[in-house]
């Protein structure tokens, strides 16, 4: 028997979808599942189709002592049990302040209904069965002790994730946690995985934050850590919104869309849970390469836009494409800049992403202090160099008119005018302001 708790602190990255699709997937393949709601919301419970007001045993009585699983589980599909939740189960960790060992009772009554440790006596002495093949926990979106119970009852994590650069921050918070609780109360614990949900291949944050979580869970490989085997699932959740309409009707995605691209993400990620050897290798490597790259391969001899979205990309197009621009080269246009934004958000918040070289610019193209002198020529507009801390100011009209017919003269008086009013600018200094300058023009003409 397999005891998973579905973990993360952050709320809305997919928890109770996962919980449900992935124990009703594993349901539908034959194996006996028993779901546990632990958050107070019972959003677990509404899911499923059951009523969280009914007056019926549920974990708040399992936790306080007042009843077991055999009475608090309900029957709700073909090798498909629950144990719902309330709204009184935000009051158990009041309640448990004083209770000595009040992270363990979770795991004390999943032991004492499956009968661990204990004998059958119609087998000859033999190990009891157990009555699942699988135990998921639902756990709340917060540390508290009933967080706590989860992770001590449970012999696995696994870990929604939505490919957001907070959600990322989370999962360190999240990973140390799970590595104090195996420390000092579940030496057994560790984290099977990372699952990334809602999952939308179109966008490059996406494929950054699912590299940055596989190069870290890479880089542990065989530490002495709960996540020191963890992966990222090959098998990404997509954005589906079937899966948010299915827990208004009570049902699975399996009961309410079987033929959704939600119901075949879960229907894939629950074999690979269960059995990653029995997934095929080529499929596994094409989800990977679909999900975090987002990038599109050469099919039927059109041109690949993988060219476009690769960092440091200049752009070679051929004589046709630059005189009618095709619509993928707009669209790698487009990538390339969502690219750039979206890499510098992320350095900004110290994610770890690889770095990305900017185009080199483009031969014989005017640099901005090249552009900046020569609008300075055409409209006649003074701009001083801000290493010398001075600031463009400009000239009006009356000045310019002036200056211009003072550069065009050569005579001798033309030229003493001109000494003269640039003695009278360089007394003044930078702060002589445009009238005063005009006026003294009009004077000397």
């Amino acid at each position: 028997m397999r005891r998973i708790a579905v973990i993360n602190q952050k709320g809305g990255v997919g928890k109770t979808t996962t919980t449900v699709n992935v124990g009703s997937a594993l349901a539908r393949a034959g194996h006996r599942v028993l779901m546990i709601d632990l958050d107070p919301q019972a959003h677990m419970t509404l899911h499923l189709g059951m009523d969280p007001t009914a007056r019926r045993p549920g974990i708040y009585e399992m936790l306080t002592g007042s009843s077991t699983i055999a009475k608090a589980r309900v029957r709700v599909g073909n090798n498909l049990w629950a144990i719902g939740a309330s709204i009184d189960l935000a009051a158990a960790e009041v309640e448990l302040v004083s209770v000595v060992g009040r992270e363990v009772i979770l795991r004390d009554l999943l032991d004492q209904h499956v009968g661990v440790g204990l004998l059958d006596n119609s087998s000859n002495g033999k190990a009891r069965t157990p009555q699942y093949d699988y135990v998921l926990m639902d756990c709340p979106p917060s540390l508290s002790v009933l967080t706590l119970n989860g992770l001590c009852a449970a012999q696995e994590v696994i870990i929604p994730l939505q490919p957001h650069y907070l959600a990322l921050q989370g999962l360190g918070k999240l990973l140390e946690t799970i590595s104090l609780v195996g420390k000092r109360i579940n030496p057994s614990l560790t984290v099977a995985g990372v699952v990334i949900c809602m999952h939308d291949a179109g966008t490059k944050l996406a494929g950054e934050v699912i590299e940055d979580a596989r190069s870290f869970f890479d880089s542990a490989r065989g530490a002495n850590v709960p996540w020191g085997s963890a992966r990222v699932f090959g098998t990404a959740i997509r954005r589906n919104i079937k899966l948010a309409e299915s827990p208004s009707y009570g049902k699975s995605i399996f009961d309410y869309a079987p033929d959704s691209n939600g119901a075949k993400d879960y229907a894939t990620l629950a074999i690979e849970i269960h059995d990653p050897a029995s997934l095929p290798s080529p499929v596994r490597e094409k989800k990977n390469t679909d999900a975090d790259d987002a990038t599109l391969t050469k099919q039927d001899g059109k041109p690949s836009t993988e060219e476009s979205v690769t960092p440091g990309y200049v752009g070679r197009q051929s004589s046709k494409a630059k005189k009618s621009p095709t619509r993928s080269s707009r669209d790698g246009k487009k990538s390339k800049a969502n690219a750039k934004k979206t890499h510098r958000s992320v350095r900004s918040g110290k994610a770890i992403a690889s770095d990305i070289s900017k185009p080199a610019p483009k031969p014989n193209s005017p640099t901005p202090k090249t552009r900046s002198r020569q609008r300075a020529r055409s409209t006649g507009t003074t701009e001083l160099s801000r290493e010398d801390n001075s600031y463009v100011s400009s000239v009006s009209k009356p000045m310019r008119l002036v200056e211009s017919s003072l550069s065009t003269e050569e005579s001798a008086s033309s030229e003493e005018s001109a000494s003269a009013m640039e003695s009278g600018l360089e007394t003044s200094g930078p702060s002589v302001s445009t009238g005063d300058k005009t006026a003294a023009a009009s004077g000397m003409g």
